[in-house]
């Protein structure tokens, strides 16, 4: 530097020779598709979108479509830290924390009214107990109707589904639908189409985003959506490893907590929207649409008390008082 230049100059001069600010920079999986409208990745890329915006030096690289992690790795991937936050359906960790499996039960929430009252429900309380006591976080809550669907025609009723071969999302809708007859395909979302198109799998249940974004309806003849007796609800999270947000200094920390209510609050509009375009998209594809009746639905739920409940409750330690918490939400 000179001795000519002026006082502005010369403070300008320095700055920019001073390093830049440190960027930490996160990395967010899910197995969802990108860039598509899925409001699983919409989630997450409002997070990173809102906490760039904060401008605390933190950035968020998403990895949409298993392409990081693949769908089953990532609950490890997230308590182990070597994942950052996931859009996560909690129950497939179940196999690690068996009461997650009361958050993809048959017939325990039913409409999307109640699983908003859910969210501040004693179960819903101890279920983020335990998935803090296994090292993570919720950024921000999730949950999704789901339907089930079939190459052969219409499930309704318990006898429709006897023979066939079903893809199920966790272990309690397997429970139910072997209780009625029919073999389980065990394969995560993603893989649902090829399993459909190659004839490994009959039908699959699945969240009603799952079923649009994976385009099931090239594949189904009938699907049973959820209307007002939805038998399939499943919870799926934004998830945050807490040895990652540990690592964040304060104002990193609170940008990604105002981040996920802006999140949650995006998907609380939207998850409605997700069964009616679901309905849209398979009878605009020429695929039948129905849903179940109070007493079809009774039917499946008495099946589920004596098969998914029956074993949560004696294979879970406090597997009863979860279920029992959950149907005491009105």
């Amino acid at each position: 530097m000179t001795r000519s230049m002026r006082p502005v100059a010369l403070l300008a001069a320095l700055i920019l020779s001073l390093p830049a600010a440190a960027q930490t920079v996160l990395k967010a999986s899910h197995q969802f598709p990108g860039g598509k409208g899925d409001p699983r990745d919409e989630m997450v890329q409002i997070i990173a979108r809102e906490v760039k915006a904060a401008n605390v030096g933190l950035e968020i690289q998403v990895y949409p479509g298993a392409s990081l992690f693949k769908p089953n790795d990532q609950w490890n991937a997230i308590v182990n830290g070597q994942l950052d936050l996931t859009a996560f359906p909690l129950d497939y960790a179940s196999g690690k924390v068996g009461a997650f499996s009361a958050t993809l039960m048959p017939g325990l929430v039913r409409n999307h009214e109640r699983a908003k009252r859910l969210n501040q429900s004693e179960f819903m309380k101890e279920i983020k107990a335990k998935i803090d006591r296994a090292g993570a976080m919720v950024l921000a809550d999730a949950w999704l109707a789901g339907a089930v669907a079939s190459k052969r025609g219409c499930i309704r009723t318990p006898a429709d589904i006897k023979g066939q071969k079903i893809r199920s999302a966790g272990p309690t809708f397997a429970e139910m639908w072997q209780a009625a007859g029919a073999s389980i395909v065990n394969i995560p979302s993603n893989e649902v189409y090829n399993a459909l198109q190659t004839g490994v799998a009959d039908g699959t249940d699945t969240s009603t985003g799952s079923f649009v974004s994976f385009r099931l309806q090239e594949q189904v003849k009938c699907v049973t959506a959820p209307g007002e007796n939805a038998l399939w609800f499943m919870y799926e999270p934004v998830l945050m490893s807490k040895r990652s947000f540990a690592r964040l200094n304060k104002a990193q920390q609170d940008a990604l907590l105002a981040a996920g209510r802006v999140s949650e609050a995006y998907f609380d509009k939207e998850s409605k929207g997700l069964d009616d375009q679901m309905v849209e998209s398979f009878r605009k594809a020429g695929v039948e649409v129905v849903t179940m009746t109070s007493a079809e639905y009774d039917a499946w739920v008495k099946l589920a008390q004596e098969s998914s409940y029956k074993r949560f409750a004696s294979e879970v330690s406090d597997g009863r008082k979860l279920i029992d918490a959950a149907l005491a939400v009105k």
